[in-house]
């Protein structure tokens, strides 16, 4: 079964946001912060929005933004009954993918420090390089793709 990645549009923000706060919610909880969907909304509006899809069923979506030196995931969530079928792992060598094509060095996120996905971004080549209260910042230096001559 093919992942692919379809553009996200404001039809897709209700999923998005539902699916973020029952991912995360814990962790809120956990670490004593509160949920915003104002804060979700207008961060979905600022960044670039992609769909997982696995052949016609909506399994995810990856939140990205950018600056001149990284491509940064700011959201990456599965739904729970399309998790550990390999959905994640392709997302994320589809974004250092991107990562080195758009010539950035580096392909970042932040991920709770007691969520067990840091596993997955430490098999994907992402490491821990800092942290941030109850985040570890991770990374993954992107050495753009070597031509061919």
């Amino acid at each position: 079964m093919a992942f692919t990645l379809k553009a996200a549009s404001d039809q897709h923000l209700a999923f998005a946001r539902t699916l973020t706060h029952q991912a995360m919610g814990h962790y809120y909880r956990q670490y004593d912060l509160a949920w915003s969907d104002k804060g979700f909304d207008t961060a979905w509006a600022g960044r670039e929005n992609w769909l997982i899809c696995q052949d016609d069923r909506l399994v995810g979506f990856v939140s990205l933004s950018r600056d001149d030196n990284a491509l940064y995931i700011r959201e990456l969530h599965i739904l729970d009954t399309f998790r550990r079928q390999g959905a994640g792992s392709w997302v994320l060598e589809q974004m250092i993918a991107k990562a080195r094509v758009e010539n950035r060095g580096y392909l970042r996120l932040t991920v709770f420090k007691t969520n067990p996905a840091k596993r997955l971004y430490q098999r994907q080549g992402l490491n821990i390089v800092g942290e941030e209260g109850c985040f570890w910042r991770m990374e993954s230096v992107c050495l753009p793709a070597q031509s061919s001559r």
